[in-house]
């Protein structure tokens, strides 16, 4: 390129950036739920501490019957010097009406001493990572470190991803029951998951959920449906629950339990979840709530005390996590030298010797 400046000047004012796509970061080995249940704690203790700003979610809904929507989540850590956006758009119909999933997202991290981005990246998987990790550092600190059996209300992305990250912090367990809308879909789930952990046991529950949950160490529900699906007398004493979704189970459930662990319980009681119309409805309140994930993190309030304790789990989502896990996969990435460097800018606007011939009067 001919111009006027040196080499020097001209790329001293080069803005780079590092895209990432899906695979880039599976390849990367970003799929590593030690690594994202290490920045998920590291995460919840700075925001904790007031080191991390978090401001609202920017929501833009589309359609209110049916929920499709698109979500701006901005974060910025303080001390790490970085800031981050999740754009991330649910649209519930996609499965039915088109063939594609339902969830889609891109993450963009810049640093803030110039306020440049660095990394442009796919975001699904981060998002999914994250349902995971929180599930599985809750059972880290609530589950039976004997758990030998877990079972699944769910066979999506997050019941797989919470597969993973469970046996992640679980190496006891043995048996994985799946209980879900079709047969069909638990004989998917159990093609898929056998091959990533093929030292479990399957078992398909042929839909009946009774059957995928009644008496397992760790239950998880994760389906879109609006309904009551687990059932109190399924779960046995000293079982760990992990609650993905919206209205997944009875109130029973939750009532029966020894301990209740929010991510962030003034962010669920808002919300749609279980608890969140238990607390409505005045059968729960705030002091029915054992506390935080974080507070079992930092040691402030006890994990399980004893092997017969019923213990529920809910998460709803919690941006700055997912901007945690995400940049500790971008500094993997880096390491692994994945991914494509971007150029945003090779130059500054003015600074082009040939803008005269590209202006458009």
């Amino acid at each position: 390129m001919n111009t006027n400046l040196s080499e020097s000047e001209f790329s001293s004012h080069r803005i780079g950036c590092r895209f990432l796509s899906q695979e880039d970061l599976l390849m990367a080995g970003c799929l590593d739920f030690k690594l994202a249940i290490e920045a998920a704690e590291n995460t919840l203790t700075a925001y904790k501490n007031g080191d991390i700003f978090f401001p609202e979610k920017i929501v833009q809904t589309f359609n209110d019957n049916t929920q499709e929507r698109i979500n701006c989540q901005p974060v910025t850590f303080i001390k790490e010097k970085f800031c981050g956006v999740k754009w991330v758009s649910v649209f519930p119909l996609n499965p039915i009406l088109h063939g594609l999933q339902n969830l889609s997202a891109v993450i963009l991290l810049s640093e803030i001493e110039h306020g440049f981005p660095i990394a442009f990246m796919e975001g699904s998987l981060c998002s999914n990572i994250r349902v995971g990790a929180m599930g599985a550092l809750a059972a880290k600190h609530l589950a039976r470190a004997d758990s030998k059996s877990i079972g699944f209300i769910g066979s999506g992305e997050q019941a797989k991803m919470h597969l993973i990250a469970m046996k992640a912090v679980l190496p006891s367990l043995e048996e994985c029951r799946i209980g879900a809308k079709s047969n069909d879909e638990e004989i998917q789930f159990i093609k898929e998951m056998s091959l990533v952990l093929p030292g479990l046991r399957f078992v398909a529950a042929d839909t009946d959920l009774q059957k995928a949950t009644a008496g397992a160490d760790i239950i998880v529900t994760a389906s879109s449906a609006q309904a009551p699906l687990l059932k109190a007398e399924w779960m046995k004493k000293g079982c760990f629950y992990s609650h993905i979704g919206g209205w997944e189970d009875e109130y029973a459930v939750a009532a029966q339990c020894d301990k209740i662990v929010c991510d962030d319980w003034n962010t669920v009681k808002h919300r749609t979840q279980t608890l969140a119309r238990m607390y409505k409805d005045g059968e729960l309140t705030d002091k029915d709530i054992h506390g935080n994930l974080v507070d079992l993190v930092t040691g402030e309030k006890p994990g399980r005390e004893s092997d017969d304790e019923r213990i529920y789990f809910n998460a709803v989502g919690l941006a700055y996590v997912d901007m945690g896990i995400a940049h500790a996969m971008f500094e993997r990435a880096m390491e692994a030298q994945a991914g494509m460097d971007l150029t945003i800018q090779e130059t500054m606007i003015f600074e082009h010797p040939q803008l005269k011939d590209w202006v458009r009067l």
